[in-house]
């Protein structure tokens, strides 16, 4: 029967462990994962960017509420690449506006265009949504003053008072990128892992490592050294081609390191407890959905934020969006992260007895 003590000291780095890293990194650049996994950060942020970024970029939606039948609504219903939509009620309209059900709201009193021609300056209310994309700002209100041009035909005779309503949104591709980053750290840190250990199973390499002077705690350690740098690679260059190091890499670093680390715990999880590549892949597809459904509360905001908080990844995604997104510093985020390192911790002796489990299986077998 194996010394308690001597198991205990196998799960310790050792030279065996640097020449299976070694062997895994000669190996790396002849898999169609490894470059899967490096051209994953590159792929997506031009989907987003290029064809996500127009497809989520609706036409500029314009409410306006007349209640003196001015020449401007009529004009209006013949604009072209505008949604204009017309309500009664000034109360309405504004609310529609703050719920970002439109880009901005025009509103037109009685006599307005009385005032206009009579040389007069009528206030013109112009109220334009938080969450409102800043490009269809521009075409609306520049929209609005060649329509109060039409009245008399001359320069605009009214200023445009601009009015924000609602708390300013974050732009579509600022709240994708948690999905982006947690992509490129999942592909490489969980999925690349557990891929490896479960090929090494099944062309029976695994067990021949462990005839060596190998222990399973080192094989263990190197994939899981190869992903947790992996991860990080993959990781910061994700951030680099968003713009999103905003001169705090060093935060990024620490948010990207408990990312790795967590995530490279649930792949060699799912390694070592998969039998085969069908199973892994069956196993990761449905595990999937936990780790990254944090991620769609970022896309959409209203969502009840705190049903996110239920899934692990929150305790990186969220210091991540929030570095990003608000300038958060690492003290902001220190308290979240530590949750994510407690998560870590506890995940340590799961991957120990899944190690054991496994090294007794293919002693067995």
């Amino acid at each position: 029967m194996a010394d308690p003590a001597q198991e205990s000291a196998d799960f310790v780095s050792t030279r065996h462990a640097a020449t299976i890293f070694s062997r895994d990194v000669k190996l790396s650049p002849r898999s169609p994962l490894i470059l899967y996994a490096l051209l994953i950060p590159f792929l997506l942020t031009v989907l987003v960017q290029g064809v996500f970024g127009d497809l989520f970029a609706p036409q500029p939606r314009l409410i306006i509420v007349d209640d003196g039948h001015s020449q401007v609504s009529v004009d209006a219903e013949n604009l072209e690449g505008i949604a204009v939509t017309f309500m009664d009620d000034r109360s309405d309209m504004l609310d529609a506006v703050e719920s970002n059900d439109a880009d901005a709201g025009l509103y037109l009193p009685v006599g307005f265009d009385d005032a206009v021609i009579a040389g007069e300056q009528p206030p013109l209310e112009f109220y334009i949504g938080g969450e409102s994309l800043a490009s269809n700002r521009i075409i609306l209100g520049v929209t609005t003053l060649e329509l109060v041009r039409g009245i008399e035909g001359g320069e605009p005779p009214v200023e445009v008072e601009v009015v924000q309503v609602g708390e300013v949104g974050t732009d579509l591709d600022l709240r994708m990128l948690p999905m982006l980053l947690m992509m490129a750290v999942a592909v490489a840190a969980a999925f690349i892992p557990a891929a490896s250990i479960v090929q090494e199973k099944e062309d029976r390499t695994l067990s021949a490592l462990l005839v060596s002077p190998a222990s399973m705690a080192d094989v263990i350690g190197a994939k899981g050294a190869f992903g947790v740098l992996l991860a990080l690679f993959t990781g910061f260059f994700t951030l680099i081609l968003n713009d999103a190091l905003l001169g705090k890499a060093g935060v990024h670093l620490i948010i990207l390191l408990v990312a790795a680390l967590m995530m490279v715990e649930f792949g060699l999880l799912l390694g070592m407890f998969a039998r085969d590549s069908a199973t892994m892949f069956a196993a990761w597809k449905g595990g999937a959905i936990l780790l990254f459904f944090p991620t769609v509360f970022y896309i959409w905001p209203n969502l009840p934020q705190w049903i996110a908080k239920l899934g692990p990844t929150y305790y990186f995604i969220d210091p991540a969006f929030r570095v990003i997104a608000e300038g958060a510093d690492l003290s902001d985020v220190a308290g979240t992260l530590a949750i994510g390192a407690v998560i870590i911790l506890a995940l340590v002796p799961v991957v120990v007895l899944a190690a054991r489990r496994l090294e007794r299986t293919l002693a067995s077998g």
